[in-house]
């Protein structure tokens, strides 16, 4: 009996698990220090910029030729083809190496866009800014060409970590994000230990994790949930809506004007034009005054419309940061209105819709349901367990990113591996 249980037994993995761990260790807490410091230098740059923006609303009228300046950046760098977060995910299921410029371009172009009043989240930047460094690190070390892909994938998790304060949800995005229906359990690890060392190190400068005060969360009950249910079906539809918006904004732009520079002056103007009709800034830069608005109850019935808007015509005209900012203004908007229309507290309507929608657009939802507990604590996991259960299967094969894979089905026990929509 005990001859068969060791029959397997391998001395050597007493050596080299340790050794992996101990190697794994260093590299991450290196990644986690040098990707957390520059996540704290592009927060504090993101702030300077929203702050001067506020202070001076003219600046927007310079939007322009703040993207003709993005757009002679990225040609100067030989970057014109890159495709933002979707090359960082390729990144990490093949051998597709990352110049080393990404960072100070994704860095330099989305304070500019965030300065000048584009509207844009700062996500996007915080992988493209993780990814690269991570992969620039790869090199440095000489991993093979596995290893630097699971770098890349704790190059992400530091970013996003450092910027938001969710190291937990940070490490599960990492792993859930590339390919929906299977985790890359083999970079937890480094993905886990440096999400943590870049939380630490941006509180340590003095940057506030993200959280939101919601309230009026309902006792456990037959009829709350009943309208749970309807508010993440009307999520899910609504993450459709803003997938397809931000993908048909870009091949509009693509198509009717190929001139990049013209192209971006245009969408610049547009957003100017924009802002003037609906008489106020609350479109621009990421917004998060007014999901915290929302979260106190106050939400305009028109807010998650408009900054869909905005936010397509911003992105799809080559502008650069992220789309998951805009996702939680428009789902805590979204739920806001919706929860008051189903007799729910706005507040609790604003977490439900924020959560079900970022999952709906991620194809992300043990991700979701992490990033609901470091938001908002888990007094109401049961209803986010749910939100995001039902969000995420009836969302489709829609994502942010057409570079996310869909290895699995939603509906089935059936393996799919396409790309999605």
């Amino acid at each position: 009996m005990l001859k068969e249980k060791f029959k397997n037994f391998n001395p050597k993995n007493l050596i080299t698990n340790p050794m992996a761990l101990l190697k794994w260790l260093f590299i991450s807490i290196l990644t986690g220090i040098i990707v957390g410091a520059v996540g704290v230098g592009f927060h504090y740059a993101v702030d300077l910029a929203t702050e001067l923006r506020t202070e001076h609303n003219w600046i927007i009228y310079l939007l322009p030729i703040g993207g003709l300046i993005i757009v002679l950046l990225y040609h100067l760098c030989k970057q014109d083809n890159n495709k933002g977060t979707n090359d960082i995910l390729v990144a990490t299921r093949e051998d597709k190496k990352l110049s080393f410029f990404i960072a100070p371009l994704i860095f330099i172009s989305s304070t500019i866009t965030h300065l000048l009043g584009g509207s844009s989240g700062r996500e996007g930047a915080a992988l493209q800014l993780g990814g690269s460094i991570a992969s620039c690190l790869g090199k440095l070390f000489r991993l093979s060409e596995k290893d630097k892909e699971i770098l890349v994938m704790c190059g992400m998790s530091a970013a996003f970590s450092a910027l938001f304060g969710t190291p937990v949800t940070a490490t599960v995005f990492a792993l859930e994000i590339v390919n929906v229906g299977v985790m890359h359990f083999s970079a937890i690890v480094p993905c886990a230990v440096s999400a943590i060392v870049g939380t630490k190190f941006a509180m340590l400068c003095g940057v506030t994790p993200t959280s939101f005060n919601m309230t009026g969360i309902p006792a456990l009950e037959l009829l709350p949930l009943g309208k749970v249910v309807i508010l993440a079906v009307l999520c899910a539809l609504m993450s459709i809506v803003f997938c397809v918006v931000m993908h048909k904004a870009e091949k509009l732009y693509s198509k009717y004007i190929p001139n990049r520079y013209i192209r971006i002056a245009v969408g610049g103007l547009l957003v100017i034009i924009l802002t003037l009709i609906v008489g106020c800034y609350d479109y621009n830069g990421t917004g998060m005054n007014i999901i915290e608005k929302a979260f106190s109850g106050e939400a305009k019935y028109e807010a998650f419309l408009l900054k869909i808007i905005f936010t397509a015509v911003t992105l799809g005209a080559g502008y650069k940061g992220g789309e998951i900012v805009p996702v939680f203004f428009t789902g805590a908007t979204f739920g806001n209105v919706a929860g008051k229309i189903l007799n729910l507290s706005p507040s609790f309507g604003a977490g439900i819709g924020l959560v079900s929608l970022f999952c709906g657009v991620t194809n992300c939802p043990i991700t979701s349901i992490i990033l609901s507990v470091e938001l908002f604590g888990n007094e109401g996991i049961i209803y986010f367990l749910l939100s995001c259960a039902i969000s995420y299967m009836l969302s489709g094969y829609n994502s942010l990113y057409k570079e996310q894979k869909i290895l699995y089905s939603k509906l089935s026990l059936e393996l799919l591996d396409r790309k999605t929509q």
